[in-house]
């Protein structure tokens, strides 16, 4: 244990997620070494970010204002919304150039070991976006592990009664992945491939 601010500041770092005890003690006394000018940018940084950037009001996508870029783009198709369980996966997928529908981004995924329910996710948003009739496809994009799984599966029995197309992406994502490590290819082969739910219940 050190003492004083270089402790607190080991502690801070830490609480990071992917950052243990030696990380962040790596990083605290990389710091200290580092120029004023350098700690000032990264402080001003982080008071930025805590002052300016908060969730669109329409999709929870990351914002600088009520609406995200996404969101005020009048380009964007309208028909379509890509479900994400993060905003990182939005940018994950703004990279293939693929889609050029709408977000909504539900905040994680549902995972009882984890106290995380459907009540604790954006998903009484998302069917309020559909109540309009303007959207007629939406795209599940959660993780393909399982809870991305169990969550698409839940979204698809919401969905489906509702009259739109409910698709998820492609097996070209490998099982048990995240969506923000897959690359641009691999990724965009996802979304051309990706299949209708509901289509093998409605042949039976």
């Amino acid at each position: 244990m050190f003492e004083g601010p270089i402790q607190e500041l080991i502690d801070e770092l830490a609480r990071l997620p992917g950052i243990g005890p030696k990380g962040a003690q790596r990083i605290a006394f990389h710091i200290l070494t580092t120029d004023r000018a350098d700690i000032d940018r990264l402080a001003d940084a982080l008071r930025h970010v805590a002052e300016n950037v908060r969730f669109c009001d329409r999709c929870f996508n990351i914002s600088e204002g009520d609406l995200c870029r996404v969101c005020r783009d009048p380009r964007r198709d309208q028909t379509a919304i890509c479900v994400v369980e993060e905003s990182k996966d939005v940018m994950a997928i703004e990279r293939t150039n693929e889609f050029r529908g709408l977000y909504h981004v539900l905040g994680g995924a549902i995972s009882p070991i984890d106290n995380v329910g459907p009540a604790d996710l954006h998903i009484r948003e998302l069917v309020m976006r559909l109540g309009d009739g303007v959207v007629t496809e939406v795209i599940l994009a959660t993780d393909p592990n399982l809870e991305g799984e169990a969550t698409a599966t839940y979204l698809s029995r919401l969905l489906l009664p509702m009259g739109v197309t409910v698709s998820r992406l492609a097996s070209g994502l490998p099982v048990g992945g995240d969506l923000e490590y897959a690359d641009e290819v691999t990724l965009g082969r996802a979304f051309s491939g990706r299949r209708r739910l509901g289509e093998a219940a409605a042949v039976g």
